[in-house]
C-alpha cells in the first residue's frame, strides 16, 4: 500500500479502536495513537538534508522500497515519514511499497534483528529484476545500541523505554535516519 493509503487504514482501524495487526489492547491502541500524532508532525516538518537530496538525484534506475511494518509501531512512526519523504523527492525513481508485518511473515522472517521480527524493515528492490539488493532498519544504528542498552537495564518497564527512545529520536530530528538512508541510496548507484 502507498503511504496515504497506509495513513488512511491507522485511522479507520482506530475509529473502530482497533490497531493493526493481532493484539487490540488498549495499550496498543494507545501508541497507535501517539504515533498518528508522531507522523503528522514529520509529514509537515521534514526536511530532507542536502546530502540526502545528491544522492536520490543520483539514482539511475528504479526501485522499489518495500516496508515491513504495523501502525502501532513506535519506531515506524519515526522512520516511514522520511522514507516517504525520500519517495516523494526521487521523481518516480523509487516506490515506495508498506505492508503489514503480522501478514507477511515469510517475508519478515527473511530479514530478522537479532533473530526478531524488529520493525519497520526496509528492502530495496531492483525493480528492472525484482532482485532484493539491501535491507536497513529496524532504527537507525545509534538507536539500536540505545534500545540494546535500555533493554538491559531490568529495572525500566516498556513504557519507559519508549519514552527514552522516542526522546532520542525528537533530539535527533531524522538527521541520522537521514544519514543512514542517504548512504544506502548512494550505495544503489554503484549496484
Amino acid at each position: 500500500m502507498q503511504y496515504k493509503e497506509y495513513r488512511e487504514i491507522i485511522d479507520n482501524l482506530l475509529a473502530s479502536g482497533k490497531t493493526s495487526g493481532n493484539d487490540h489492547s488498549e495499550f496498543m491502541i494507545e501508541y497507535t495513537k501517539m504515533n498518528v500524532h508522531r507522523m503528522n508532525r514529520l509529514d509537515k516538518t521534514v526536511v530532507l538534508s542536502e546530502e540526502l537530496v545528491n544522492a536520490i538525484q543520483k539514482l539511475n534506475k528504479g526501485y522499489k522500497f518495500l516496508v515491513l511494518t504495523e501502525a502501532w509501531c513506535g519506531d515506524a512512526s519515526q522512520i516511514i515519514p522520511v522514507i516517504n519523504k525520500i519517495a516523494e523527492e526521487s521523481n518516480q525513481k523509487i516506490e515506495l511499497d508498506l505492508i503489514w508485518r503480522d501478514q507477511n511473515l515469510e517475508i519478515m522472517d527473511r530479514y530478522l534483528t537479532n533473530g526478531g521480527r524488529a520493525i519497520p524493515k526496509l528492502v530495496v528492490i531492483d525493480k528492472s529484476n525484482g532482485h532484493e539488493i539491501a535491507s536497513w532498519g529496524p532504527r537507525p544504528i545509534p538507536a539500536q545500541e540505545l534500545m540494546g542498552e535500555l533493554k538491559r537495564d531490568s529495572s525500566l518497564g516498556i513504557a519507559e523505554i519508549s519514552e527514552k527512545l522516542h526522546y532520542w529520536y525528537a533530539k535527533d530530528k531524522t538527521l541520522t535516519i537521514q544519514q543512514e538512508l542517504s548512504a544506502l541510496i548512494e550505495s544503489l548507484v554503484y549496484i
